[in-house]
C-alpha cells in the first residue's frame, strides 16, 4: 500500500501549492508562513463565508491581519506575501483539486466533556469539503487537536467516502498537530519540535517534506499518526496537570497559613542530577482553547482504542481531577471575594465588583474559555455588580466592557485580578483610595500574585490573593486615609 503511494507522490513530484482550512489562530500564521518560503509557489487560505468569520477573507486579501495586533511580525507577513502574489484567502472550496498538499486546522471544543463527546461538526465539514476536491497523490494533514483515532478513523472515512479514493494508496494522510501560543504564533510554528504522523510511512515521508522548510530551529519528530494524536492531547493534559499541582498546592498553603510562592521558590531550587521540578504558577484558573478540552480527547481516546484503561477500580483518573482543580479556582476566588466583602463590612449584595483582565493570557486578546467568566457569573449570582475590563479584548458576547481602568475601579467595593496584564501592575493603594472613595475600606482579591501585599495592608485595604496564606487572614490596619 505504502509503495503504490510513494510511486504516486513520486510521479506528482515536490509539493508546490498549498491549501490552509481554518483562518484562526493555527491557520492564518501557518498559511502566512508557507507562502513565504521560496520553493512554494502559492497558498490559499479556505475559510467559510459565515457571519462570525467571514469576514476574513477580505481582511487577509488586502493584506490585513484579522488575529491580534499584538502577534508580532504576522501583519507585515501577510501583507508581504499578499502583495507578492502568493497567498490569497477564498471561501470557495473547489481550489483544492488543484493543490498538493492541504492542511486542516479547525477548532474541536467539547460542549459537554461528561459525556466524552466533542463536537467534530466543523471539522467533519471540512474534511467533507477536502474530500469532494481530493486528487490522486494529495497529502491531506489534520492540525487540529483530535481524539487520538481520529485520522486513521473518522477523517480517513470521510476523505475517502467524499473523494471516491483511498487513504495511504491514492492520497496520502497525516496528523501533525499544533503546539502554538497566542501572542508567540510565528515564533512557534517555526522554532518548536514538530511532530508529524502519517497512516504510513510515505504519508510520514510526504508530510516531513511538507513541514521540512518552514522549520528555523526545530526538528521534526516522525511517529504514527496515532502516536501524534496521544502526544498533543498527552503535553496538554500534563501541562494541565502540573497547573492542577500548584493550584492545590497553593490552596493548602492558604490553609496552613503559608506562602505559596516561598514554597515554590524552595521546591525549585533543588537541582542536580536525575532532579526534575516542572513547578509552575499558582493563578486564579485555565483558560484557552486547547487546556481546557484536550484532557477530554486524550480520555476519549482511551475509550475508543483501548477500553477499559489500567488504574484503581472505581477511581477518577489523575488528568480529569486536574481538570476539577482548575476549574474550581474561579469558585475559590467568589469565595476570597466574598471573604474581603465580609471583612470589610460591606454586603455582597449591592456591592460593585471591577473584574480585571477578561483573556485568559497575559497582554493578550484572546478570551476563549476565560476562567472570568465563571467567576462574573459567581458573583453576579450573589447580587453583586461586575465591571469587566480588558485593555486587549474587543468584545465577547454579552458582556460590556469599561476601557477605562480609572473608569472601572471608580467606586468599586472590591477589585479581583484575573489577568496579569502589564497595567495592572500599576494598581497601588494611593490609586485604588483614591477612586474606589476614601470612605470605603477597598478589597482587593489578586489572581495573579501581581501586587504588593503588604503595602495594601499597611494601607488599611483588606487584601486576599491565591496561595498567599502568609496574608489572607492580616489583621485589618487603620486606614491611612
Amino acid at each position: 500500500m505504502t509503495e503504490l503511494l510513494a510511486s504516486l507522490l513520486r510521479k506528482r513530484g515536490p509539493i508546490r501549492r498549498i491549501g490552509v482550512v481554518g483562518m484562526g489562530y493555527v491557520g492564518i500564521p501557518a498559511a502566512a508562513l508557507f507562502a513565504d518560503v521560496p520553493a512554494y509557489e502559492h497558498v490559499l487560505g479556505f475559510q467559510r463565508d459565515s457571519p462570525t468569520s467571514g469576514y476574513k477573507i477580505g481582511m487577509l486579501n488586502r493584506g490585513e491581519s484579522p488575529l491580534d495586533a499584538d502577534e508580532p511580525g504576522l501583519g507585515d507577513l501577510i501583507r508581504r506575501v499578499v502583495k507578492a502574489g502568493k497567498f490569497r484567502c477564498t471561501h470557495d472550496f473547489s481550489g483544492i483539486a488543484g493543490l498538493d498538499a492541504v492542511t486542516i486546522a479547525i477548532q474541536t471544543p467539547f460542549l459537554n466533556p461528561q459525556d466524552l463527546e466533542p463536537d467534530l461538526t466543523p471539522l467533519a465539514d471540512g474534511l467533507r469539503q477536502v474530500g469532494r476536491h481530493l486528487s490522486e497523490g494529495t497529502l491531506v494533514v489534520l492540525e487540529s487537536t483530535i481524539t487520538p483515532g481520529t485520522t486513521c478513523g473518522l477523517a480517513r472515512e470521510i476523505l475517502e467516502s467524499e473523494s471516491g479514493l483511498t487513504a495511504g494508496e491514492e492520497f496520502a494522510l497525516a496528523h501533525a498537530p499544533e503546539r502554538v501560543m497566542v501572542g508567540r504564533l510565528l515564533r512557534n510554528i517555526r522554532e518548536h519540535d514538530r511532530v508529524v504522523g502519517g497512516i504510513d510511512a510515505a504519508s510520514t515521508a510526504r508530510a516531513i517534506e511538507l513541514y521540512t522548510p518552514v522549520l528555523a530551529g526545530g526538528r521534526i519528530i516522525p511517529m504514527t499518526a496515532t502516536a501524534a494524536e496521544v502526544t498533543k492531547t498527552a503535553e496538554n493534559a500534563l501541562r494541565d496537570l502540573q497547573i492542577a499541582a500548584i493550584n492545590q498546592l497553593a490552596l493548602y498553603c492558604e490553609a496552613m497559613g503559608v506562602n505559596v510562592y516561598d514554597v515554590r521558590e524552595g521546591i525549585a531550587s533543588l537541582k542536580g542530577e536525575g532532579i526534575t521540578r516542572g513547578v509552575l504558577w499558582p493563578g486564579a484558573g485555565v483558560g484557552g482553547h486547547c487546556l481546557t478540552k484536550d484532557t477530554w480527547h486524550l480520555e476519549r481516546g482511551v475509550k475508543i482504542l483501548g477500553g477499559k484503561a489500567g488504574g484503581p477500580s472505581g477511581s477518577p483518573s489523575l488528568f480529569s481531577i486536574s481538570r476539577a482543580v482548575n476549574d474550581y479556582m474561579p469558585h475559590h476566588m467568589r469565595d476570597l471575594t466574598l471573604q474581603g466583602l465580609q471583612r470589610a463590612g460591606i454586603p455582597a449584595a449591592g456591592a460593585t465588583v471591577a473584574l480585571l483582565g477578561w483573556a485568559f493570557i497575559r497582554n493578550s486578546g484572546d478570551a476563549r474559555n476565560t476562567p472570568a467568566e465563571p467567576y462574573r457569573n459567581l458573583m453576579l449570582s450573589a447580587g453583586a455588580r461586575v465591571r469587566v475590563h480588558d485593555p486587549y479584548v474587543e468584545d465577547y458576547p454579552g458582556i460590556e466592557f469599561e476601557r477605562d481602568l480609572d473608569e472601572a475601579l471608580r467606586g468599586a467595593d472590591a477589585v479581583a485580578i484575573f489577568t496579569a496584564h502589564d497595567i495592572y501592575r500599576r494598581l497601588n493603594p494611593d490609586l485604588l483610595y483614591s477612586l474606589c472613595g476614601r470612605h470605603r475600606r477597598p478589597v482587593i482579591v489578586d489572581g495573579r500574585n501581581l501586587v504588593d501585599p503588604d503595602a495594601f495592608i499597611e494601607s488599611g485595604c483588606v487584601y486576599l490573593g491565591v496561595g498567599r496564606g502568609d496574608r489572607n487572614r492580616h489583621p485589618l490596619k487603620e486606614q491611612s486615609r
